[in-house]
């Protein structure tokens, strides 16, 4: 099948698909959430393990600021349904497979979504790691369920709060990032080479357990309510839609 914003391909029984929107720094709209749902839903049955990539220099950046002007200037639209990006994080999350991030060079945002979701990160010596909404007026609320069950609330906090990137180093430090390389690419071999010996059965079984453990069903009204309002705000959006015509952040003259 041919996909506008992804890139994907299957090998036995993995699937490895990459966020491809080099024109838009990978960064997150309704048709990339739809077709990553579309390839989940192939992986149903036979697939044990995905593998999430992004390009050499960015892994995603997060929410698509230039659509979302573009939208709501010519269609007069309200912000996009978070939702569908939750239930996609949720599924990366509680899937019947083994999800793995391949982080290489800048994941912001929405990209902390998938990493957070996933139950493996892998990186190379570029990754970096970022949070940057209330630079907007923004915060990640749909992303924090995820990443407060993956590092903890103070380290999700601190990260929210400071807007800045952390290098790989402090990412492994967090548990933020599992195993990293400046050679991520045989890091991932060795790790799909043992994965892979686990049978579907397991696999389902034991995600199935580890989704009743965890709370990000339960969090999930809370975080579309919480993203709504912010991204619904006439100030966010002011500064928003500044920032893509003139690269200009909220807070300069």
């Amino acid at each position: 099948m041919n996909y506008q914003t992804i890139q994907v391909r299957f090998q036995e029984s993995i699937c490895y698909l990459r966020f491809y929107r080099p024109e838009a720094n990978n960064t997150i709209n309704n048709t990339l959430i739809e077709e990553c749902m579309h390839v989940l839903a192939l992986c149903e049955e036979s697939v044990t393990i995905v593998v999430l990539e992004g390009l050499p220099e960015v892994f995603c950046l997060g929410a698509d600021f230039q659509g979302m002007y573009e939208k709501m200037e010519n269609e007069h639209e309200h912000a996009q349904n978070p939702e569908p990006l939750y239930d996609l994080w949720l599924k990366l999350a509680t899937g019947p497979y083994i999800t793995i991030s391949h982080v290489r060079g800048k994941a912001n945002a929405g990209g902390i979504g998938f990493i957070a979701a996933s139950d493996i990160v892998i990186a190379d010596q570029t990754a970096q790691f970022s949070l940057s909404e209330l630079l907007f007026g923004l915060f990640p609320a749909c992303v924090l369920p995820f990443l407060v069950r993956r590092i903890g609330f103070q380290k999700a906090n601190y990260l929210t709060l400071m807007t800045q990137p952390i290098m790989v180093e402090q990412a492994l430090t967090w548990g933020l990032v599992d195993a990293y390389d400046a050679q991520s690419d045989t890091v991932l071999r060795k790790h799909l080479l043992r994965l892979r010996r686990l049978s579907k059965t397991g696999i389902l079984r034991y995600k199935r357990f580890m989704d009743e453990l965890s709370d990000l069903r339960q969090y999930k009204s809370l975080a579309l309510a919480s993203n709504q309002e912010v991204f619904s705000d006439a100030q966010n959006l002011k500064g928003i839609f500044r920032y893509v015509e003139t690269g200009q952040f909220p807070w300069m003259d």
